[in-house]
C-alpha cells in the first residue's frame, strides 16, 4: 500500500465527542480503524465512511474523513452508488447486525454478490443496542429480551455463511478486543479488490454483556478459538484430519464449512478470492457502449448534451 502521506492516527480523529456507553466495544474498533488508516496512504478527503442506523452507525461522526450517517439498512446501496461514481475513493461501510441483517439484508447480499469495491465492517453484538436491548437477527434462539420475554423463536443468521452463500469474494471475522488481529484483518480487507465483509464480534456491555467472554478469557480462548492462517493446517473437529487453509480456493465449500463452526469459533480470513469488480465492469461497459454508438445518442447523453433523441 502507498505510504507517502505523513498521516497519523490523530489525523483521523474528528472533533466530535465520542458518545457510546462507557466500556462499549465500539471504542476499541474505532481506535483500531483510526490507527490503521494512515497505512493506506490515502488523503482523508478520498476516504468515505457510510453507515446506516444503530450504535455502530455513529462511526462516521468520529472519523476525520468524508462520511454519511444514512438510512436504516441502506448503507451498502448508498456506498455502491458512491463507489461506482467515484472509483478513486476508498469507500467503507460500517453497520451492525440489526442494521445489516434485518431491514438491510437485501442490500447487503446484493452488494456482496455484485462485488462492488467496498469494505463492510459488520459489528455483531447479537442484540439491538440503540433501541435498548431487543433480540437481533444474530441473537441465539431462546434469547430473553424486552421484545422476546419468553425467549426468541427465531433461528439466528450466521453472517459469514450468508456472505459466502451470496458469493462474497472476501469474508473474515475478528474480535473487538484483539487489536493486533483486528488490524491485520482490516489490512487484508483494504488490499482486496471488490467487496470485503469483516464481521467483528463486539461486546455490548449494557444489553448483552459477556456474549463473547469464552473467546476472550485467557483461560478458555485457546480451546474456543480456531485461528485461521492461509497455508497453515487446521482441524474442523479435534478428531478430524488436518486440512490446509486456502483462502484463495475458488470453490466456497471449505470456507462455508468453516463458517458453520461454533466450537471452536474460527477467526481470521475465511475467503479471499479474485473475481471481476462490479464498478470496473460497469465502466468498461459504458466505454464500449459509447465507442459502439460513436457520436450517437448515448454518447451525447453521457456528454451532457440535451439535444439527444429517442430511437434515432
Amino acid at each position: 500500500m502507498p505510504t507517502d502521506l505523513a498521516l497519523t492516527a490523530k489525523d483521523f480523529k474528528s472533533d466530535q465527542e465520542v458518545r457510546w456507553c462507557p466500556g462499549c466495544g465500539d471504542y476499541a474498533v474505532l481506535a483500531a480503524v483510526q490507527g490503521f488508516m494512515p497505512e493506506l496512504g490515502i488523503a482523508r478527503e478520498n476516504i468515505v465512511f457510510v453507515s446506516g442506523i444503530g450504535c455502530s452507525s455513529r462511526f462516521p461522526y468520529y472519523m476525520n474523513t468524508y462520511g454519511m450517517h444514512s438510512i436504516h439498512g441502506r448503507a451498502p446501496a448508498i456506498a455502491t452508488g458512491l463507489a461506482c461514481a467515484r472509483p478513486d475513493l476508498s469507500v467503507w461501510v460500517v453497520t451492525g447486525d440489526g442494521d445489516a441483517l434485518s431491514i438491510g439484508g437485501n442490500h447487503l447480499i446484493h452488494a456482496l454478490r455484485r462485488n462492488v469495491n467496498l469494505k463492510i465492517l459488520l459489528f455483531n453484538n447479537q442484540i439491538y443496542g440503540l433501541t435498548k436491548g431487543q433480540y437481533s437477527p444474530t441473537s441465539e434462539q431462546g434469547k430473553i429480551t424486552k421484545s422476546s420475554p419468553m425467549g426468541s423463536l427465531d433461528e439466528p443468521f450466521n453472517p459469514l455463511s450468508l456472505a459466502i452463500g451470496a458469493e462474497a469474494s472476501f469474508v473474515a471475522r475478528t474480535i473487538d478486543s484483539d487489536r493486533k488481529h483486528l488490524t491485520d484483518v482490516l489490512r487484508r480487507a483494504a488490499a482486496h479488490p471488490g467487496t470485503a465483509l469483516v464481521e467483528i464480534y463486539q461486546n455490548c456491555n449494557i444489553f448483552n454483556d459477556g456474549a463473547f467472554d469464552a473467546l476472550k478469557d485467557p483461560a478458555t480462548r485457546d480451546g474456543a478459538l480456531l485461528r485461521l492462517e492461509h497455508g497453515k493446517p487446521h482441524r474442523l473437529t479435534p478428531d478430524a484430519d488436518e486440512v490446509v487453509h486456502d483462502v484463495a480456493d475458488p470453490d466456497p465449500t471449505a470456507a462455508f464449512a468453516l463458517s458453520r463452526l461454533r466450537h471452536p469459533t474460527p477467526i481470521g480470513v475465511l475467503r479471499d478470492v479474485r473475481r471481476p469488480v462490479y464498478d470496473r465492469l460497469m465502466d468498461d461497459q459504458l466505454e464500449r457502449a459509447v465507442a459502439e454508438r460513436g457520436r450517437g445518442d448515448l454518447a451525447a447523453l453521457l456528454a451532457g448534451n440535451d439535444t439527444w433523441t429517442v430511437g434515432a
